[in-house]
C-alpha cells in the first residue's frame, strides 16, 4: 500500500507509521459485501489482492455496476464517509480477496497534520474520481457501445478475463446482448 501511495506522493516514515495504526489487513472471500446500501460506513480499503464492483439497484431488483476496483486501489463509499451518511451504493468482492481496512477518522486526522499526505490525497483523488468520472460521463454520453468498451478494456487491460460479462454490460450502460454484437464485431474486424 505504502508503494501505491508513494506512486502519487511519497508519504514520510511518520506518516507512514501513523496510517498504519488505523489499518487492518482481512481476507474477503468471493461475492461478500463489505459496504451496504443504507450503512454508514467507517472505513475504505485497500485492496492488495482481487476485485470488487461499487452498485446501485432499482426498484425492480436491477444492478448497476458503478465502477470497478482492481489491486492498489482503494474501495469505498467515499460520498457516504465525507457526509456520515448511508450508503447509495454496495461494494462487493468479485474475487477472493485481501484487504487493508482503513479508519476513515483516523485517516482524517492524519490528513489534516501531514503535508504529505494531504499532497498524496488530492493527486490520487484528482486521477482516479474527478478525471476518470469527467471522462466516464463523456463517454457514455459520446462514443458507441463499441468505442465504450474498447475504452474500457483499454483502460483495465485483461480485467474481460475475471469480470462476467453482464457486469461490464451494466457498466458500460448497455445490455448483455449488445455487448455480445460488439464484441463480435472487434473480433470479426
Amino acid at each position: 500500500m505504502r508503494a501505491a501511495c508513494s506512486s502519487y506522493y511519497p508519504l514520510t516514515d511518520d506518516t507512514w507509521q501513523s496510517l498504519v495504526e488505523h489499518c487492518n489487513v482481512i481476507s474477503v472471500p468471493a461475492n461478500e459485501v463489505i459496504y451496504r446500501v443504507d450503512d454508514t460506513p467507517e472505513s475504505f480499503a485497500f485492496i492488495y489482492k482481487g476485485l470488487f464492483r461499487a452498485f446501485i439497484t432499482d426498484e425492480e431488483g436491477k444492478e448497476y455496476n458503478k465502477r470497478f476496483f482492481v489491486e492498489n486501489s482503494f474501495p469505498g463509499v467515499m460520498a457516504s464517509l465525507l457526509l456520515s451518511a448511508p450508503s447509495q451504493f454496495t461494494v462487493e468482492s468479485l474475487e477472493d480477496s485481501q484487504l487493508i481496512l482503513i479508519n476513515h477518522k483516523g485517516y482524517r486526522d492524519i490528513l489534516n497534520s501531514s503535508m504529505d499526505l494531504q499532497r498524496y490525497h488530492i493527486q490520487y483523488l484528482e486521477k482516479n474520481w474527478l478525471i476518470k468520472q469527467e471522462q466516464r460521463e463523456i463517454s457514455l454520453v459520446l462514443e458507441s457501445a463499441t468505442q465504450r468498451y474498447q475504452r474500457f478494456l483499454a483502460d483495465n487491460p485483461n480485467i474481460d478475463k475475471r469480470i462476467p460479462l453482464f457486469h461490464i454490460a451494466s457498466h458500460l450502460g448497455i445490455t448483455p446482448t449488445q455487448l455480445s454484437r460488439t464484441r463480435k464485431e472487434i473480433n470479426s474486424g
